[in-house]
């Protein structure tokens, strides 16, 4: 997955995504239809950039050459599931390419680009469509910095939407998610960006009638006990930070917006999640989809 795209002619590369990048649309706040409208998480005071993509958004933070947030429409029923990957990564032709993190971050060491907006999420619509959603999702403004290993706490994180659209199906399996990397000044840094060390998402749906909510993070900072000593006895000068394996947990969105800073209009308030839990049990880890709350 660390392979280096190369396009034969970069210049050309450029042109041809800037002129299929004119017409999108991206996120639409009112998708869930008659419950209340939800805005593009946003925080005030930090510069940002909004790029539309098709049935997504990216809010990108130049400074940090990541994005702050993105928001992604998925539509359960008109989902295509035979659209096959392309992994022809690029930039974004609408910001300069020194505010994103592009291939020199991924290459030769043990980082994947995640995908922030998972890939088959708004790969639906006509054949078309779903196919420049595809497209679109291979920006690396809607790419940061993962460990490589594969393990279940990846698995769970990866597979939530699926989950959360079976517990929609009866109100039209649509969802609105909200995803981001937690950007802290403590991130470390690696060839002129921060690491983030944690991942955070936000799905709203039609519950009951109503809006509803629930809010998880994906961890991969390092034990420091353990990982970072293992992993810091063998680095060499240059070498990616030390990451953990990945830990997924339900928290409350309350929580989301106290460590990203962001607002998230209705959404701590639709919330699923009982807020009254103890402390200790404050953070949900998910072991298996069972364990996700979806009644308060």
């Amino acid at each position: 997955m660390n392979a280096i795209d190369t396009p034969p002619d970069r210049a050309a590369d450029a042109t041809a995504r800037q002129g299929s990048l004119a017409d999108r649309t991206g996120y639409d706040e009112s998708f869930l239809g008659s419950v209340v409208p939800l805005p593009l998480p946003a925080a005030a005071g930090v510069e940002t950039v909004v790029l539309p993509y098709t049935h997504f958004t990216v809010v990108l933070r130049p400074d940090r050459r990541l994005a702050a947030s993105t928001a992604v429409c998925i539509d359960g029923e008109r989902l295509l599931e035979d659209v096959p990957r392309d992994d022809n990564w690029g930039f974004d032709p609408r910001v300069p390419e020194a505010q994103q993190a592009g291939n020199d971050i991924y290459r030769d060491n043990s980082l994947d680009r995640g995908h922030l907006v998972r890939r088959l999420d708004p790969v639906w619509g006509a054949v078309a469509e779903a196919n420049r959603a595809n497209t679109d999702t291979f920006h690396f403004t809607n790419a940061a910095p993962q460990q490589d290993s594969f393990n279940q706490g990846k698995e769970l994180w990866q597979g939530l939407e699926n989950h959360l659209l079976d517990h929609a199906a009866r109100f039209d399996r649509k969802l609105s998610v909200f995803t981001g990397p937690v950007l802290h000044d403590s991130d470390p840094p690696y060839r002129g960006i921060q690491v983030p060390l944690r991942f955070w998402k936000v799905a709203a749906f039609v519950h009951n009638g109503g809006l509803a909510s629930t809010g998880y993070i994906l961890d991969q900072s390092p034990d420091l006990s353990r990982d970072r000593e293992r992993a810091m006895a063998g680095a060499k000068p240059g070498d990616p930070p030390p990451l953990g394996p990945f830990r997924t947990f339900q928290v409350p969105v309350t929580d989301i917006v106290e460590l990203t800073g962001l607002d998230f209009g209705p959404l701590p308030a639709a919330d699923l999640m009982p807020v009254t839990r103890a402390p200790a049990e404050r953070w949900k880890r998910l072991e298996s989809y069972d364990d996700v709350v979806l009644d308060s």
